[in-house]
């Protein structure tokens, strides 16, 4: 089935669609969310989300995934991920001030002045990894005490997109604050220890490229890579799902993050409670 169908744009649950593109398939657990390989069942099964369609403006597919950008009659330009509905412009704000400004709030030394000696890893520095859109960047740059962002995206094409049809969203990427690397980030945490005061996991769902940054190893990297009174953000998707996430997170890293602590939003886009 078309997600474009006669000027509009349908989000099933890619199990669901590749029942649907593939009846005669016995198994679709590719499509499936995962985390370190163990299926955590469909995204949202038997439910469908649908947006009138005034105009596609971008539809290509990249090294990693299908990319698409249209504008929609009623929220404005869409960003579409291999047929998930990433953000709007109309709601988008909802996700990335939850997402970056919790942390940010939340750290007890938003930055090293006064007497001490400043050196290098002195400076208080954010990590985003995915948000190609640029959303979370914005938003982390409203903070005056952040005197570095670095931000690992692996897809360069979602970027793109953003700059040309996302300009509210992608404004900051010309920052001078902003170090930008176009890669995979759980390779970029490999080289990176005790580096970063915030980290924010800004991924799509566990499903395809984004499935390695749901998983253990994954989280004993960004351990790792915060330093002593660091503080991980994450998108842990829709409520019911979140808690067999947190529950893959090893003891450990829970323990070297200290606290855990689960906020929900309600987003038009998303339709269900989003956690994190």
């Amino acid at each position: 089935m078309d997600k474009l169908h006669k000027g509009w744009f349908t989000e099933f649950s890619p199990d669901d669609l590749e029942k649907i593109n593939n009846p005669n398939a016995e198994d679709s657990s590719s499509k499936l969310l995962k985390s370190d390989g163990q299926e955590m069942g469909g995204a949202w099964p038997g439910q469908a989300f649908s947006l009138q369609v005034k105009k596609v403006l971008f539809h290509e597919k990249s090294k990693y995934q299908d990319v698409l950008v249209f504008e929609s009659t009623t929220y404005g330009n869409v960003l579409v991920l291999d047929g998930i509905v990433q953000a709007t412009e109309r709601d988008e704000f909802s996700y990335q001030e939850m997402l970056a400004h919790l942390p940010l709030f939340a750290h007890p030394n938003p930055k090293r002045v006064g007497i001490e000696i400043i050196e290098l890893n002195s400076k208080f520095q954010v990590l985003i990894i995915g948000g190609g859109d640029g959303g979370i960047l914005r938003e982390v740059l409203k903070h005056d005490t952040v005197e570095k962002v670095t931000m690992c995206e692996i897809d360069e094409m979602v970027i793109d997109v953003a700059k040309k049809f996302l300009p509210g969203m992608s404004c900051g990427f010309s920052h001078e604050k902003l170090d930008l690397y176009c890669g995979d980030g759980f390779e970029f945490l490999k080289n990176h220890k005790n580096e970063f005061d915030v980290i924010i996991t800004d991924s799509s769902d566990p499903v395809g490229p984004a499935e390695s940054l749901f998983g253990q190893s994954y989280y004993e990297l960004l351990r790792d890579a915060l330093k002593e009174d660091g503080i991980l953000s994450s998108q842990g998707e829709q409520w019911g799902r979140a808690l067999s996430s947190i529950i893959s997170v090893p003891v450990k890293d829970r323990e070297k993050l200290s606290t855990d602590k689960l906020f929900i939003i309600i987003s038009p886009t998303f339709y269900q409670l989003t956690v994190f």
